[in-house]
């Protein structure tokens, strides 16, 4: 394919002229000497630019979008991170508050598994609440950034279905632990803490 510049515009920069090469033999040690023996056959004073293949030139193109697509995938890791940490303050306080009644419960009678299922439960019906309140919220705003998405709907099932269920597993980590936590506590032990 031969391309020049139109010539409104290089009366403003010089002239250059590109050449792509098509071959099959692209990358072998040989095909830029015959290259150059090829355009020195029809001019010798003609100088061989810079050489080189397709992708990289893609590569180079492309490199400031890529490090803009790692930059944003480190602050959504961040954020999800953040978030995790956040989501297991908040649970670990809210069950935390409620230490007198789990004190109560235990020392009444109640069995552990019964407590750690009834707190688990309360844990996973507050996430489910945000679950739903941050995929509707994040519906809404996908809308907005449709024309930035490529190869995904601004509404992609799997993408919403796993983020909810990773959110899902972590806060039931992340509940899960607090709850183990408070139900080894004594029940005289917390009684006795208010």
């Amino acid at each position: 394919m031969y391309l020049t510049q139109a010539e409104f515009v290089a009366q403003y920069a010089s002239r250059i002229v590109f050449y792509f090469v098509r071959s099959e033999r692209v990358g072998t040690p040989g095909f830029v000497e015959e290259l150059q023996a090829a355009v020195w056959a029809l001019n010798p004073e003609l100088p061989l630019g810079s050489v080189e293949p397709l992708g990289a030139v893609y590569e180079r193109s492309m490199a400031r979008t890529s490090l803009t697509l790692v930059l944003l995938a480190i602050t959504a890791g961040m954020a999800l991170l953040l978030g995790l940490v956040g989501l297991y303050a908040v649970i670990a306080y809210v069950l935390t508050q409620r230490t007198r009644e789990i004190g109560i419960r235990m020392a009444l009678g109640a069995q552990t598994g019964a407590v750690k299922g009834m707190l688990l439960r309360h844990v996973l019906a507050l996430v489910a609440i945000g679950v739903v309140l941050g995929t509707s919220g994040a519906a809404a705003v996908t809308r907005l950034m449709e024309s930035q998405l490529f190869g995904v709907t601004a509404l992609d099932p799997a993408t919403y279905i796993s983020v909810s269920a990773a959110l899902f597993s972590v806060a039931l980590l992340a509940g899960y632990l607090p709850v183990r936590r408070i139900t080894r506590v004594d029940p005289m032990q917390s009684l006795r803490a208010e």
